[in-house]
């Protein structure tokens, strides 16, 4: 008996002791800097500014937390900013129905998205779209087989698509919901749509690009956004996000517009967590994507995880990298985001392909990337050179080429060792290995197909096709 009680004692401090966690991921564009937001329910009387239930701001990505311990039962509640007055609202400013969670049904953090506040009406005055007249949503539930989800997909073609037959570079962007629309976005949108029609009439874009936009999955964000988990908030599926991006919803624009395909003309962009997704995705993929956008990089979410891709996956160095951010986002911003540009130069990025800015004003916001978008745009759309980020390494050569079995290398009489990578039409590199003059490499176990070889010693490159029999 004794030892019975012992052990409902323990049960119940273990349940008293757990805590369930409510966060916010974003916030309306207008809410006020210094704003308390409270969450006030069924568990404190309904009281729309209870100290205890005011919720942490956390500056490093914008998302707001509580935590309260479990109960049992489900508990029903809203947001505030400390009065009825001030709840939150849905996309057209209409009121929202009680928000409602059970206790046991969920361990992880609960996420959520508040649209607008009632007394500051935000959105667009009467709900009316602002998005412009070449936007058009391709499909409310387009297929993600990777992820077995399906997502809104967006996309903007340029303003003359119409009266042309030419094709266009593309610009893939995440989080689509706040790309081209205010009636759709939960902290204020991009204007991608208006900028680039802009820059169209002005004269400064005359090729103009097709802007493909993909919706956040609200409470999958975090984890579709990072390859790699994060013991405290999650993440982990970004893989098969990025899988997606390159293996269904690339070749359906493909072939539905007028695209230029090959990677010189192949972007992706995104902001916070979709910087981080972003930049995985040109590391994944190098042969898929040359201009890379990084709008205030969440790279704190997996940053041990990162650089270790990278220094495994070293970045194709003609692609281009724009970072842009505040520098008092937070303590560690600007310093990742520095770490992560000085390491794609140590791989033979060239500095004209890595820009860099800062800026003091800089915030963790829709209106502050709205403000680089153009700048970002032009520079990683701008005519780039295309030579290889350091000079050629003269007098090489693999052969036989094709090759079955084995592979040899030809290096110049004063190379007497190379590093050999040989990445597959993926980007992955499937094999890397120092090889010396005239050494039989042995490629039996590779998939026929063709490689894309990648010779480098003491300062100097050489790339090629390899093609496996």
């Amino acid at each position: 008996m004794k030892n019975l009680f012992t052990l409902l004692l323990t049960l119940w401090a273990s349940l008293a002791s757990a805590q369930v966690t409510f966060r916010i991921t974003a916030v309306p564009a207008n809410t006020p800097a210094n704003a308390v937001i409270y969450m006030a329910g069924s568990f404190n009387n309904w009281n729309p500014a209870s100290s205890a239930h005011a919720l942490s701001y956390n500056s490093a990505d914008g998302s707001y937390e509580l935590t309260l311990p479990t109960g049992t039962g489900t508990i029903e509640y809203k947001f505030t900013r400390g009065s009825w007055a001030a709840v939150e609202t849905n996309a057209s400013n209409g009121q929202v129905p009680n928000r409602r969670f059970t206790f046991g049904s969920s361990s992880g953090p609960v996420l959520h998205q508040v649209l607008n506040w009632e007394d500051l009406a935000g959105g667009t005055p009467g709900g009316q779209s602002t998005a412009n007249a070449n936007v058009r949503i391709i499909s409310t539930s387009f297929q993600m087989p990777q992820l077995n989800r399906s997502r809104r997909v967006w996309i903007y073609l340029p303003t003359n698509y119409a009266g042309s037959t030419r094709r266009y570079p593309v610009l893939y962007l995440q989080d689509g919901q706040n790309v081209f629309d205010n009636l759709t976005a939960f902290a204020g949108e991009w204007g991608v749509d208006e900028a680039l029609a802009q820059l169209q009439a002005s004269g400064q874009d005359p090729t103009g690009c097709i802007v493909v936009a993909v919706d956040n999955g609200g409470a999958s964000r975090l984890d579709e956004y990072s390859p790699w988990n994060n013991p405290q908030y999650g993440g982990g599926q970004g893989e098969q996000y990025v899988n997606f991006l390159v293996q269904t919803l690339k070749p359906y624009i493909d072939q539905n517009y007028r695209t230029l395909t090959g990677r010189e003309h192949t972007g992706i962009a995104g902001s916070s967590m979709g910087a981080l997704i972003a930049t995985y995705a040109a590391l994944r993929y190098p042969a898929v994507f040359s201009k890379v956008g990084v709008f205030s990089p969440a790279f704190w979410f997996a940053n041990t995880q990162l650089h270790q891709y990278l220094r495994q996956n070293p970045a194709n160095p003609n692609t281009r990298f724009y970072f842009v951010a505040g520098t008092n986002e937070s303590a560690t911003m600007v310093p990742h985001m520095r770490a992560v540009r000085d390491s794609l130069a140590r791989q033979g990025v060239p500095a004209t392909n890595l820009s860099f800015t800062t800026h003091a004003d800089g915030q963790h916001a829709e209106w502050y990337w709205r403000r680089e978008f153009p700048a970002a745009y032009q520079w990683l759309y701008a005519a780039a050179p295309t030579a290889s980020a350091r000079p050629q390494l003269p007098g090489t050569l693999l052969y036989p080429n094709p090759a079955a079995e084995t592979l040899r290398v030809q290096l110049p009489a004063a190379t007497a060792t190379a590093e050999l990578q040989l990445r597959d039409a993926l980007g992955r590199v499937v094999l890397r290995r120092q090889v010396q003059a005239q050494e039989a490499v042995d490629v039996r176990g590779l998939p026929s197909g063709i490689y894309i070889s990648r010779l480098s010693s003491a300062g100097f490159i050489s790339t090629s096709k390899f093609i496996k029999e």
